[in-house]
């Protein structure tokens, strides 16, 4: 090979000629699926492994004489060059590209020597993720960095290449703690490949974690609050439904390792700023589960049953925009509130009855379901008037041609098209009005249900 060849700036002619290579390669279009991967219709996949194996050389160079390190400035600077070959193949197209351990494809045996060759040129891969050094963030742009630094991760934890390797002396919240950068960095992105590493990575740091045991200082961190912010956008504003449930999946599963203290402040977190009816629902029925938790025996707390659990549950027990709330907007919400209010109230009231905590949930309790109550009385006689109106517009229209009838439909459309509901057919119009007014005789329901039960352990202490 003719720059093995060479004795002047060896190092940085390889640098010329793997940065022009890379350049050309990242043109390329990276396969996504099995069969375009198989096919290389574009030849990426060839010409990854064709520079992998044009890189062999140049390591064994750097690891001569008889398997030490070498030590000179030629060969310092050779490793440099090669380090940055790795950094650069981590971003493109490696991070692109879908990976499998359970299926040795081109692009993950490209994977795989990227992974060997950073042991090999003395790099240590705790130190590349882990410990930033000004070496490193010169390698190349900041974000760009970050995201090498991030496939790095994934193909260390969760596709397990070199994991053999790693040292062992780094905790499972440690290793969590570092890693929040990536994830952050991979579920801020918009492309399913990232998104797909993010919630991977996210879930793999996660599992290795004790149930219960996140303190409520983590939650401090910069990287612990944008998370499950960014992951909350996944779950709300994704298109793809397979992301949208692997999301909810890690949602659950952080909730799960944060102790009382931090289930507590993150719930109120969520409550605050979600602005989502359905994550909203979720967070209290996690605040149910929680509540149920904390009454069995070894296992109160303050978080969940006492003073503090008030606080909380005057989140829940709220409707921010008063009488003017959109019922069928935040009705998963609402039902969920009335059914942990339900839950609270047919518990043993010996839990409650040595503190003041009953009266504060009883006022509580008697706030949010009077203004329910006018909540639903408005929403009720607003549908009951455009079920009436839709109903007798059918019956005019019922006497027209159906031509004319389908013009009117569509003119209507026009006019009225910020309105949701008018922008539907009649008859699915009807079902949607019909709907809103079942859902609030259940609602209605509940409250009287929830009054029954109130009433019932008056009686009983009296």
């Amino acid at each position: 090979m003719v720059l093995l060849r060479l004795e002047d700036r060896r190092a940085a002619c390889l640098g010329l000629v793997l940065s022009a290579l890379q350049k050309q390669v990242s043109q390329l279009p990276v396969p996504y699926t099995k069969q375009q991967e198989e096919a290389d219709e574009y030849g990426l996949c060839r010409c990854c492994i064709a520079l992998a194996e044009f890189t062999k050389s140049f390591v064994v160079e750097v690891k001569r004489k008889d398997g030490n390190y070498a030590t000179t400035a030629e060969d310092e600077e050779l490793r440099t060059e090669l380090l940055k070959f790795c950094m650069r193949s981590l971003r493109e197209p490696l991070l692109e590209a879908e990976l499998n351990r359970n299926r040795k494809s081109s692009l993950w045996l490209f994977a795989t020597e990227i992974m060997v060759i950073l042991p090999a040129i003395q790099e240590s891969l705790s130190e590349l993720l882990f410990f930033n050094s000004l070496k490193k963030s010169t390698l190349m742009d900041n974000s760009q960095l970050k995201e090498s630094r991030a496939c790095l991760a994934y193909l260390l934890f969760v596709q397990l290449i070199t994991m053999d390797s790693f040292p062992a002396v780094f905790s499972p919240v440690f290793v969590l703690q570092c890693n929040m950068e990536y994830i952050n960095q991979l579920l801020s992105s918009k492309k399913e490949s990232h998104l797909l590493k993010g919630l991977a990575l996210y879930s793999t740091s996660l599992e290795r974690v004790q149930d219960n045991s996140l303190p409520v200082s983590l939650l401090e961190l910069k990287s612990f609050y944008s998370v499950p912010q960014n992951l909350l956008k996944v779950l709300t504003d994704c298109p793809m439904q397979h992301l949208r449930e692997s999301g909810l999946q890690v949602f659950q599963l952080f909730i799960n390792k944060l102790d009382a203290e931090a289930k507590h402040k993150f719930f109120r977190c969520i409550l605050k700023t979600s602005n989502h009816a359905g994550v909203e629902s979720y967070v209290v029925k996690n605040i149910r589960n929680q509540v149920a938790f904390s009454m069995k025996p070894g296992n109160a707390n303050k978080w969940f049953l006492g003073e503090e659990f008030v606080s909380l549950l005057g989140l829940v027990l709220c409707l921010p925009q008063g009488a003017e709330t959109d019922l069928l907007n935040s009705m998963d919400r609402i039902m969920e509130s009335l059914n942990l209010l339900r839950y609270l109230l047919i518990r043993d009231e010996g839990l409650w009855s040595s503190t003041d905590v009953w009266e504060e949930l009883g006022r509580i309790q008697d706030e949010y379901l009077k203004m329910l109550r006018v909540c639903i009385s408005i929403s009720r006689a607003y549908y009951s008037a455009e079920l009436k109106a839709l109903r007798e517009n059918q019956k005019l229209k019922a006497k027209e041609a159906r031509d004319a009838a389908r013009s009117t439909r569509l003119v209507k459309s026009i006019t009225v098209k910020h309105k949701q509901v008018s922008n539907m057919s009649p008859d699915v119009q009807n079902q949607v009005l019909q709907s809103a007014l079942v859902t609030f005789d259940l609602m209605e329901s509940l409250i009287v249900r929830i009054e029954e039960i109130t009433e019932e352990k008056l009686k009983i202490s009296n």
